[in-house]
């Protein structure tokens, strides 16, 4: 349920960043200074295949048979170039390769892609290029394959160190082979290696919980994401939880795991930076790792190959940001690609871009900058658009230590009060109009 705005006060605050920790709020979003025309980029390429369906995932990606790797390639290649040329992008800050399960990919296909980028855009040797890996024998093997192809940072899916708990999830690694991809991943890149790990699973305590995420920590490098447990209809997992065969932790014990989970963090030098995500040396790195690439998503363009992406195509004559979703099966893409692959545009009006905004923002542990949302809102700033909010000062919005854990029950009341802001301009706009009538 969500919170009223009198009762979000209580978990949102007003930023208060000292000298030093302004500094780090700039970098973590270095493109703020450069947002006029399409200088800089995020690119995320989703591979959206995998060898089979874990019970707990509800996402777009497919089970792979008789991949062709060389049409995948070109195909790949081709919308990447598309999407550049359409948006203009003139630096490409980071490329991401999710999915699905993109280790399945060929080292080629991603050299392929990382070199129409570079050809494209400028591609800077300090970009991260991240691959999200599949900590099993055969992702293990093949990682020193895909350094070669230019990959520099490896996200681990690793889930759970708990073996029944990853049965039941349906994964295809156990807990050694999971430890035994993050050593070699750390012996390849010491400091750029990301872990998940999921809580709220089925028989899980909040004492096991704890137990596993020190165990983890022993072993993981300087970055970790926790992902609770969500399920829905049409999951696998769904029905044994919902008919009492499994039973998960209930909200309260949930909530508890999570807090848990963000002290022990705490306590090992972990900071965490944003809802689901915690790093070292946060304050000395650029830090573009994981949920940060997405922050990056809403200051500047962005082209999601394989899903959706958002950008201006100044190529076109676009001025207005565009939704652009792409044809969903992978097979189909391949049969009908001619260039690009985009079965519907949509032009994204102010209001849905300040929700975008506001929605990342707040999920970010800096908050939104008064300087960040007057890029995108320059008529109005954070005072005159939530005026209720009283602790909105100068410096900007965010949510206080309780309110990133609520962050899901305040943000309707916030997006309802956006949009009474923008229907009160509308109707002021009307008015005017009738009276110079």
């Amino acid at each position: 349920t969500g919170h009223s705005l009198s009762e979000s006060r209580h978990v949102l605050s007003a930023c208060t960043l000292s000298g030093r920790e302004q500094r780090v709020s700039e970098r973590a979003c270095p493109v703020l200074c450069e947002s006029k025309g399409n200088p800089s980029a995020s690119g995320e390429i989703c591979w959206l295949y995998c060898l089979k369906r874990c019970s707990y995932c509800n996402f777009n990606k497919y089970i792979l048979q008789n991949q062709n790797h060389a049409v995948m390639t070109e195909c790949l290649q081709k919308e990447t170039q598309t999407s550049l040329q359409l948006s203009q992008v003139s630096r490409s800050v980071s490329v991401f390769f999710g999915g699905g399960t993109p280790s399945l990919a060929q080292p080629s296909t991603i050299a392929a892609v990382l070199e129409t980028v570079s050809k494209h855009t400028g591609l800077s040797d300090d970009a991260e290029v991240t691959l999200e890996v599949n900590p099993t024998p055969a992702g293990k093997a093949r990682l020193k394959d895909f350094t070669a192809a230019g990959v520099n940072r490896f996200s681990i899916g690793v889930q759970s160190l708990n073996d029944g708990h990853l049965r039941i999830l349906g994964r295809d690694h156990d807990s050694q082979h999971a430890l035994w991809t993050v050593s070699e991943a750390r012996t390849l890149f010491p400091g750029r290696v990301s872990v998940d790990v999921m809580f709220a699973l089925p028989g899980q305590s909040v004492k096991s919980w704890e137990t596993e995420l020190k165990k983890l920590l022993l072993v993981c490098d300087d970055h970790v994401s926790l992902y609770q447990l969500t399920l829905e209809r049409g999951m696998q997992l769904f029905k044994p939880v919902d008919s009492g065969e499994l039973s998960v932790p209930g909200d309260n014990v949930t909530a508890v795991m999570y807090n848990s989970a963000r002290g022990v963090l705490e306590k090992a030098g972990f900071r965490q930076y944003e809802v689901s995500n915690f790093a070292k040396n946060l304050i000395l790195r650029k830090p573009t790792h994981s949920f940060t690439h997405k922050i990056y998503l809403v200051c500047i363009q962005y082209c999601l190959l394989g899903a959706h992406g958002r950008f201006v195509p100044l190529a076109v004559g676009g001025v207005q940001r565009e939704a652009r979703t792409q044809t969903l099966e992978p097979d189909v893409w391949m049969r009908e690609h001619h260039g690009h692959g985009t079965r519907r545009r949509i032009q994204l009006d102010h209001g849905g871009l300040l929700e975008e905004v506001l929605v990342m923002g707040l999920r970010m542990n800096e908050g939104i900058t008064q300087q960040h949302w007057e890029l995108f809102s320059p008529e109005a700033d954070l005072q005159q658009t939530f005026g209720e909010l009283e602790n909105v000062q100068e410096l900007g919005l965010r949510c206080s230590w309780e309110g990133l854990a609520l962050l899901d029950s305040i943000l309707p009341t916030m997006l309802l009060e956006l949009e009474m802001f923008f229907k009160k301009q509308y109707t002021s706009r009307k008015t005017d109009l009738q009276r110079d009538r």
